[in-house]
């Protein structure tokens, strides 16, 4: 004989785990985030991207009431933390940048590690950088025409670092060099820190970078010599940009952040919601200063718009230069 309260209890705690199986979502929302939440800085610890990302990191825990920490993964043209995000779990507790090389290597690869547009969820896009041409405050080359002569008198020899190979301070570099019909030679490394230590040492003739080399031009041991922006650096007046020197080229190289693929919607608003506030923090702003670089939010839905246009582009651009890794 069949015990009656028993199997009503049963049932019961049947209908009770069907419920919450059918809607985690919802669950998940309602606690997300009740732990810290990690958020990975594909470049060097000291550089513009790493304090630009502490600082928002920063603010956006405030505003979550959980610590977003963030963890330096630097390599591979600042794309190791998009490979970090897929095998990550896609709980809203791993997050990246996604820098432009994110979008532009699987056209450089014969066996693409992922795909751009379905592989992550867009969270919020943030800024662009400002990016520039520097030297050491004693190298001959007072301005970036000089550099350039100097490239032609001396073909393969100007050696110059950037962040890594088929990063956008590379691939303008040989644009510019393709423009002025000269020969660089170049200098891979995994970070600004690394760049700007062997310019400094004499390692190599130049540094293409973010604006990490702020301060050192500032306390006068590097020269900036050209900046890529549409107009000129409000921290630099002085200092010409590509197009005012007949280059027609304006590199800023925007990024935001993002997490694996499948996120649930209410834990993305979420984290959107917080990024878009934390942008405007004094401390945050006070650091997009220093370095010259400028709010540029977006939602998630926008982002996920412009990274479709930006992955166009970038295949684009790929083709067109024959770009290989």
């Amino acid at each position: 004989m069949t015990d009656r309260p028993t199997a009503q209890l049963s049932r019961r705690s049947l209908l009770a785990a069907a419920a919450a199986l059918s809607a985690p979502a919802i669950a998940r929302a309602a606690t997300f985030p009740d732990r810290p939440i990690r958020l990975i800085c594909p470049w060097t610890a000291g550089g513009s991207t790493d304090l630009q990302m502490r600082a928002i990191a920063e603010a956006a825990g405030k505003i979550l009431g959980q610590p977003m920490v963030v963890e330096n993964r630097p390599g591979a043209g600042g794309t190791l933390g998009a490979v970090a995000l897929l095998q990550a779990r896609p709980d809203g507790y791993t997050l990246a940048q996604l820098p432009i090389t994110v979008f532009r290597y699987p056209f450089m690869q014969a066996t693409p590690q992922w795909n751009p547009l379905t592989d992550f969820t867009f969270i919020s896009h943030i800024t662009g950088y400002l990016f520039g041409v520097v030297v050491r405050a004693d190298s001959p080359f007072r301005t970036f025409p000089d550099l350039i002569a100097w490239a032609k008198a001396n073909p393969g020899k100007l050696t110059y670092g950037t962040p890594g190979v088929g990063s956008t301070l590379h691939i303008t570099m040989e644009q510019i060099a393709l423009k002025a019909g000269v020969e660089f030679l170049h200098v891979p490394f995994r970070g600004v820190a690394e760049n700007q230590t062997a310019l400094l040492a004499g390692t190599v003739m130049a540094s293409a970078d973010s604006s990490g080399w702020a301060q050192l031009v500032r306390d006068g041991k590097l020269r900036l010599l050209v900046t890529w922006g549409a107009e000129r650096a409000k921290s630099f007046p002085d200092v010409p940009t590509l197009k005012e020197l007949g280059y027609d080229i304006v590199s800023a190289s925007p990024y935001g952040f993002g997490g694996p693929k499948g996120m649930d919607p209410p834990v993305v608003r979420t984290l959107d919601e917080a990024f878009r506030r934390a942008i405007d923090d004094p401390g945050h702003l006070s650091i997009l200063e220093r370095f010259d670089m400028q709010p540029w939010y977006l939602s998630s839905a926008e982002y996920a718009a412009f990274a479709a246009q930006l992955t166009e582009n970038e295949k684009t651009m790929v083709q067109r230069l024959g770009l290989r890794l």
